[in-house]
């Protein structure tokens, strides 16, 4: 991450920055209160020039050592200054039952990220939309959990009438 963006970050919402590291590849990552990732990423985008949303993710930290476990799990968020070529790495660490607030005011296409953290991992955005992207909607649980059974399997769904298969339901003529 850029460390001029934590730099930043930490001169204007102090209460923001948790932690800050760098990983092993010598890349700067920024731990962002949960509270606050909504002001973090406005500040990013809007004074800072981070203007691109590149991707978000989640991880389960469930079979780390035990120190490591709280809180369960981190959501992940990539941005990018294009203009100063710096890409800014933020985590938010949240427990089981936490919600954290939506970025999608602020990048519309974070709503595919936050819909695939609570798809797969169960994470629940305040404001967010919780309506399944990958998985069925009758599919129970977020398989990409440390705890999701590794041969679990479900029932599948019955498939939906389709009449005629190449033009699409009701498009053939035919009736009900």
């Amino acid at each position: 991450m850029s460390t001029f963006a934590l730099d930043q970050i930490q001169a204007q919402i102090p209460q923001a920055l948790v932690e800050r590291y760098k990983d092993r590849p010598g890349d700067a990552w920024g731990v962002i209160a949960r509270e606050h990732i909504t002001a973090v990423v406005t500040l990013l985008k809007e004074k800072l020039g981070f203007k691109l949303f590149i991707s978000m993710d989640a991880v389960d930290r469930l079979h780390l050592p035990a120190e490591e476990q709280d809180p369960r799990f981190e959501v992940l968020y990539f941005l990018r200054n294009i203009e100063r070529n710096e890409v800014a790495r933020l985590k938010v660490r949240v427990n089981e039952g936490e919600d954290i607030p939506t970025i999608m005011k602020v990048f519309q296409g974070a709503e595919w990220g936050e819909r695939f953290c609570w798809d797969f991992y169960g994470i629940v955005f305040t404001g967010g939309i919780k309506r399944r992207i990958l998985m069925y909607e009758e599919f129970q649980g977020h398989p990409l959990r440390k705890d999701y059974p590794l041969r679990g399997r479900q029932s599948l769904t019955p498939e939906r009438p389709i009449k005629d298969i190449f033009r699409g339901p009701g498009t053939n003529g035919v009736q009900d």
